[in-house]
């Protein structure tokens, strides 16, 4: 356990809650429910092949974090990681844009929750109307009270609640893979380019990919509180990434299946896919549990995102942002404060930008800011497998770190090049901001220079 201010975070916790963090952030049932139209707009009929090559794409990042996570036992994550290979100071701009990427994600996600309880409200005749807010409110200080007082009940809640509404996707696709193969509709045609668009759209598409695995790496955040950390978080990496891509493969499959290979511009412009799949392969209580299981799916990425991005902003703290946040709660051992900051940070978002815009809007608009800071971050740790392998002289960590730098250079371009239309355009120089911001604490900071990593 580690020590910070005389306290120590509460060590108590095993492969099970590493993964049911990673999975939370991960939020596969939100993400499926939202990501695929846009892939779909990108590679056409390919956009399942979209999402497996995005898969390998993650999975060779994700090994440069199994390379550290098996030798870094901190709960630092990318912030460890760089800081060990570049400095700490290098690894303090990393970690501060992860911390962005959680405050975003879990703010956008909170306001999702309201939305989907609309949605399903809206099956019966019921309208929540200007309500989502409240609702979301109210995610958003459940999830900082649970995450403040017990995160070992927090993350094995967040692994019943996503596995629960992944269950419900997957009967749905059963369904539609039983009532499309009776027609003799069954096709490989997914998993080859769209011959109409070629591999340029898989390129495009895996970006989308790459944005559904984003926060995958949050189990690392956990070191400190898991026991055998050198081997537990790897197990829960590897294993978050196999599940995820798995179930990412199958859900983006039955989608297009389900509309039909001459339906993809129904597809691509669908605002609820799987509510439609679910009326014309089911019925209205289908297409209600599969607005829950989103609800329940955002509610859980919201305690993730918490407890993933307090202990990433505690690690801060503890290295010389601020003794404050370095804070650990002498009976629940949860880095309290930083839970608090993390919780208030994300309910000012909320009230401030979201009702102008609405939910939908909102969550689009901070997740792009999110997931761009959280590239940057990722660069800097498959740079840092690459730098830290050449001098251990270990020749497949440096292919593989070399191979992750490259997969993310991938969508960091795509994601700026071609200009996107307003107000998109303008994310990347607010995550430019974000890092100089950064980049002025480290000097106004001179402690964070001289702390280990």
């Amino acid at each position: 356990m580690a020590k910070a201010g005389g306290a120590a975070l509460k060590g108590s916790l095993g492969p099970v809650e590493a993964v049911g963090l990673s999975l939370s952030v991960i939020a596969p049932t939100m993400g499926m429910a939202l990501n695929v139209t846009l892939a779909v707009g990108a590679a056409g009929v390919a956009a399942p092949l979209g999402f497996a090559v995005g898969t390998v794409v993650v999975a060779l990042v994700g090994l440069s974090f199994v390379f550290f996570a098996s030798r870094v036992t901190t709960a630092g994550s990318g912030y460890a990681y760089i800081g060990r290979t570049f400095g700490p100071r290098t690894g303090f701009i990393a970690g501060w844009c992860m911390v962005l990427l959680y405050i975003a994600a879990g703010s956008g996600s909170a306001a999702l929750v309201g939305n989907f309880l609309s949605a399903a409200l809206d099956d019966h005749g019921l309208h929540l109307g200007g309500w989502w807010l409240p609702v979301a409110c109210a995610a958003l200080v459940g999830g900082t009270l649970l995450a403040w007082r017990d995160v070992r009940l927090a993350t094995r809640l967040m692994l019943v609640l996503e596995l629960s509404s992944i269950t419900v996707i997957i009967y749905l696709g059963i369904r539609i893979l039983m009532a499309v193969n009776a027609q003799g509709g069954l096709s490989l045609a997914p998993f080859h380019p769209d011959p109409t668009i070629g591999w340029w759209g898989i390129g495009y598409a895996v970006v989308f990919a790459v944005l559904s695995f984003a926060g995958f790496e949050a189990a690392t955040t956990l070191a400190e509180e898991t026991g055998q950390p050198g081997r537990t978080i790897p197990i829960a990496l590897v294993g978050s990434v196999v599940m995820a891509g798995l179930f990412f493969v199958f859900a983006s499959y039955i989608q297009v299946i389900g509309f039909g290979l001459d339906n993809m511009k129904a597809l691509a412009a669908s605002d609820a896919p799987l509510n439609t799949l679910a009326l014309r392969y089911g019925n209205v209580h289908i297409a209600t549990a599969l607005d829950l299981a989103a609800c329940v799916s955002a509610v859980s990425c919201v305690l993730g995102t918490l407890s993933a991005g307090a202990r990433m902003l505690f690690v801060l703290g503890r290295g010389g942002l601020s003794s404050t946040l370095a804070r650990v709660h002498p009976r629940y051992g949860t880095p309290s404060v930083a839970v608090g900051v993390v919780g208030l940070a994300m309910l000012t978002g909320l009230l401030a930008w979201a009702p102008f815009i609405g939910p939908a809007d909102y969550y689009d608009n901070v997740g792009t800011i999110g997931v761009l800071a959280l590239i940057v971050a990722y660069l800097g740790v498959t740079a840092a497998a690459a730098v830290h392998a050449v001098r251990a002289g270990n020749r497949m960590w440096l292919v593989l770190g070399v191979l992750g730098t490259l997969a993310m250079l991938w969508p960091l371009y795509n994601s700026v090049y071609p200009v996107p239309s307003f107000p998109d355009n303008l994310w990347p120089y607010l995550v430019a901001f974000w890092i100089v911001l950064g980049g002025v604490l480290v000097l106004l900071k001179p402690a964070i220079g001289r702390q280990a990593a």
